[in-house]
């Protein structure tokens, strides 16, 4: 059987919980994790928006596109 080979994040999550792997920590650190990316992403999302010229205008016609194809079609 093969060994697992953990990144050092995965790493240093082990030994963090190695001294408090209560259920109370693990939902905390969901929490703080979740914030943490959700932060990221909209920071991500921000810069996207502004160097591609979006704005409400464009995102609405955006909305109404229709990107399907009929499969049936042949």
């Amino acid at each position: 059987m093969e060994a697992t080979v953990f990144n050092p994040v995965q790493q240093h999550l082990l030994k963090f919980f190695a001294f408090d792997g209560s259920e109370e920590k693990l939902l905390e650190m969901k929490a703080v994790s979740t914030k943490y990316f959700s932060q990221k992403l909209d920071k991500r999302l921000d810069e996207l928006w502004d160097s591609r010229g979006f704005n409400q205008e464009k995102l609405d016609e955006l909305r109404t596109i229709h990107l399907r194809t009929d499969l049936n079609d042949e």
